[in-house]
């Protein structure tokens, strides 16, 4: 029973580790190449003299309403920047990127249980022409077949071309004010701890 108990605490400290460490992506520049490397935060290029594109990619961790805040944070940063006032999204979408994995239960192996006197399931064996087979009446059975838990991954990148602009901004939707909106979000940014 001590064992177990050790077993146990040690698996839920480990647990608790990674958890710790697994944060959503601060608002960061990305390192060079990102999307391909896989590597988070924002990334942007200049098409032409008042265009440019701007990516921001997050982590597992990192919801979707976050990945698009911090893409119009940098896209009204990098208007700044610039020394325009304002911007407008032309293109702008966020796709997401789903992964699945499947972990094994540590605590449904019959050795593990088995070896605190715990996990035994009815099973029989016969022998026949072929030598001995085995045969479990609960095979395919949902409740037994719990060996393996699959966990769906979410990661978003948003992206979106920008118009920039210096006086008063045209007519349209997708126009921004490139000082509110820094001013309006920027509260709310979380950027790297040093």
């Amino acid at each position: 029973m001590k064992r177990l108990l050790l077993t146990a605490a040690a698996i839920a400290a480990l647990g608790f580790g990674l958890a710790a460490c697994e944060t959503a992506t601060p608002y960061q520049a990305a390192p060079p190449g990102a999307a391909r490397a896989g590597g988070y935060g924002f990334s942007d290029y200049r098409i032409d003299d008042s265009h440019f594109q701007v990516t921001f990619a997050g982590n597992s961790m990192t919801s979707r309403e976050t990945v698009e805040k911090y893409l119009l944070y940098r896209a009204a940063e990098l208007t700044h920047q610039q020394g325009f006032d304002w911007f407008q999204t032309a293109d702008r979408r966020t796709e997401r990127k789903t992964n699945y994995y499947g972990d094994a239960d540590p605590f449904y192996h019959s050795g593990f249980w088995a070896s605190y006197g715990w996990g035994w399931r009815p099973s029989w064996r016969y022998g026949g022409r072929f030598g001995w087979r085995a045969w479990d009446p609960w095979y395919g059975d949902p409740f037994w077949t719990s060996s393996i838990d699959i966990r769906e991954v979410n990661r978003y990148e948003a992206t979106a071309e920008i118009t920039v602009g210096k006086g008063p901004p045209p007519s349209g939707q997708r126009v921004f004010n490139a000082a509110e909106v820094l001013a309006n979000l920027g509260p709310s940014v979380v950027r790297p701890q040093s």
